[in-house]
């Protein structure tokens, strides 16, 4: 069974190391193109792309429908995996592997459709999750259903540790389906239930807002812990100033100032910043600029003092 690989960032490296260790025949790797990254404006190569060459795999990366399609016709795979590869595959492309595509998703689908199911999971609070390996089709994950695996989320799980819960979740479920592709067992069931949605992250979504709950506020914050990291705004000697916070903890108190103040300090711990129902206490940050650090060690550093409000 010879196999097309498409996927793009680091999460994908895994899947794809797991597959030519499986003994299955890889025939191609498509990533996407090259792209201008950092302040330099370098030309970066996706990690696929890397991963590819360490495996001396032959990579494609297509820039339309019609550049992919061609690919994948000199490829003539029988199936296609996907995974995290970030662009739609249009109808012409679905119809070139004899057996079709699968795709692996961070979700039970049809819940969390989309760009960034684990981060939307944890900032909703779910308590438990899943990954989809799923038939591709022209719909924004939409297929039939091979088979999928429940993920339990910790309290204390952020988005690096739920990523890894997902992955290894995921590359134990593509190894059963590839087997029970290559052994002639096809399993096609229809989703089912209520879908929701998990769109791509926006600088919208990253914005700390202290009026709503401090578990909302802590959940934002575990949703985007690998990037791009929820933040606020604060004055720092004298400008406002951009701080990403990485880790914090609730402290569950009677509303003793308006949200978004600074309440008080925790020694050793970090600082807190009031919100409508309790207190969120910053224990890693990353200030504008900088490298993470303490929280104190940026209150300090900062000159900032209970009372002080944040933008």
């Amino acid at each position: 069974m010879k196999i097309v690989f498409l996927g793009t960032p680091e999460i994908a490296c895994p899947f794809l190391n797991r597959i030519t260790e499986s003994g299955h025949s890889v025939c191609g790797v498509v990533s996407q193109p090259d792209r201008l990254q950092g302040r330099g404006m370098k030309l970066c190569c996706p990690p696929v792309k890397n991963r590819a060459g360490d495996l001396s795999l032959e990579i494609f990366q297509p820039r339309t429908h019609e550049d992919l399609s061609f690919a994948l016709s000199e490829l003539k795979p029988d199936l296609g995996v996907v995974v995290a590869y970030g662009r739609k595959i249009d109808a012409s492309a679905l119809a070139i592997p004899r057996i079709g595509f699968i795709n692996v998703h961070f979700s039970f689908l049809p819940q969390y459709r989309g760009a960034a199911p684990v981060q939307r999971a944890l900032i909703n609070g779910e308590t438990v999750t899943g990954v989809t390996v799923f038939w591709l089709d022209e719909g924004m994950d939409t297929g039939p259903v091979f088979a999928s695996r429940g993920v339990a989320i910790g309290p204390d799980d952020y988005a690096p540790e739920l990523f890894k819960k997902t992955s290894e979740t995921g590359m134990e479920l593509l190894s059963e389906c590839l087997s029970a592709i290559a052994a002639g067992r096809i399993v096609k069931v229809p989703q089912a239930g209520g879908a929701t949605l998990a769109p791509k992250i926006t600088a919208s979504d990253t914005r700390l807002d202290f009026n709503c709950p401090a578990a909302a506020a802590r959940n934002l914050v575990r949703g985007l812990a690998a990037g791009p990291c929820a933040r606020f705004k604060i004055p720092v000697n004298g400008r406002p100033s951009e701080v990403q916070v990485i880790k914090c903890s609730i402290r569950r108190s009677v509303p003793a100032a308006r949200p978004g103040i600074i309440t008080g300090i925790e020694k050793e711990k970090g600082f807190c910043i009031q919100c409508s129902d309790g207190e969120l206490l910053l224990e890693e940050v990353r200030p504008e600029g900088k490298k993470p650090m303490k929280a104190l060690d940026f209150m300090n550093g900062a000159r900032l003092k209970p009372g002080d409000a944040v933008l």
